[in-house]
């Protein structure tokens, strides 16, 4: 398409150089940090009661086992002491039962009568280990349940403890509080790790995929996408891309940060220009580049963009020029042209 230079000038055409981009990172894009959902759990109340003491607070790191609340439940005195009853029944029944197979030994007893200990028997042993069964549910720990069984010292507190290192998150009781069984008590993360999830625009989604590298403004160590969604949000016109970042301490649950997406395409060249500079055919992106005596229509594939500046790759360079502004002038002679 020919074009002298002061055609250019009328109709207000201005070039500009393409600037090189980093080649395989996408313009910076807004970014949410959260705690991945597998990291998550809530410790809950074992059973119901009133929390007497709580030994964390949010924020805290704690370890395996760590004291975490202190209950006073009257529904664990219960429990304590149906086991106590289960476990003397057991002992009672196994006694009859020994008594019954000499006694049938001796042919002083029917078969009926030793059959009968033996089911009896079989039966207190499965409430013996059904009791203790909800014990360990309760967070009773085995030495403490062989403790009771041998001292029969019944207690109403009961000691709720972190299951695995963690760090405390929320706090959802207070002291004094009555809870219900299975209530809430405090909400445990791991933040080893922790998922960085960006927005990007649908026109920008097709350069991203899982196992892309992800870098964050201002942090040392990359991470990864592992999850660019299937669905767009309606009312914002943008995908969700969920990356995995290890965590050293740097990143923190709640904070927002910038990140640079990897194209996964190393080995092509890519270029920042201006958003105006772009020209759109349905699903195709084009440039105008300046020739000797006009321009040439480019097409470029578009890696990234926002309101301001977009990434492409093509057949341009930073040697070449490319029209930023008279855009419409220049379509408009090439629809006269019949060339578009």
């Amino acid at each position: 398409m020919k074009v002298s230079p002061a055609q250019a000038q009328t109709l207000g055409v201005r070039v500009a150089h393409p600037i090189s981009s980093r080649t395989d990172l996408t313009l910076p894009y807004p970014a949410q940090i959260v705690i991945p959902n597998p990291q998550q759990w809530v410790v809950s109340a074992p059973v119901a009661g009133m929390v007497a003491n709580l030994s964390v607070a949010r924020g805290d790191r704690v370890t395996s086992g760590q004291l975490l609340v202190t209950l006073e439940s009257p529904s664990f005195v219960s429990l304590q002491r149906e086991y106590l009853q289960a476990f003397a029944q057991d002992v009672l029944n196994a006694q009859q039962l020994k008594r019954n197979t000499e006694l049938f030994q001796g042919n002083a007893v029917p078969l009926r009568v030793l059959e009968t200990s033996q089911a009896e028997a079989r039966q207190a042993s499965f409430a013996v280990a059904e009791r203790r069964q909800m014990l360990r549910l309760s967070g009773l720990p085995e030495e403490a349940i062989l403790r009771l069984t041998g001292e029969a010292a019944i207690t109403a507190t009961l000691s709720v403890a972190a299951p695995q290192p963690a760090t405390v998150v929320e706090i959802v009781v207070s002291p004094g509080q009555r809870v219900e069984q299975s209530a809430p008590l405090v909400k445990l993360a791991r933040l080893s790790s922790l998922w960085a999830e960006i927005a990007i625009p649908a026109s920008s989604i097709r350069a991203i995929r899982p196992g892309a590298r992800v870098e964050i403004d201002g942090y040392a160590t990359a991470g990864q996408v592992v999850l660019v969604s299937e669905t767009t949000d309606a009312a914002t016109q943008t995908i969700l891309v969920r990356a995995e970042v290890p965590n050293n301490g740097e990143l923190r649950p709640g904070q927002t940060a910038a990140v640079r997406i990897s194209f996964l395409s190393s080995n092509e060249s890519a270029w920042e220009v201006p958003y105006s500079t772009l020209v759109r055919r349905g699903d195709k992106t084009s440039v105008f580049v300046a020739i000797e005596g006009g321009f040439r229509l480019v097409p470029v594939t578009l890696l990234a963009e926002d309101q301001d500046h977009v990434v492409v790759s093509g057949a341009i360079t930073d040697k070449d020029e490319v029209a930023v502004s008279g855009i419409t002038a220049l379509r408009g002679i090439l629809l006269r042209l019949g060339a578009e």
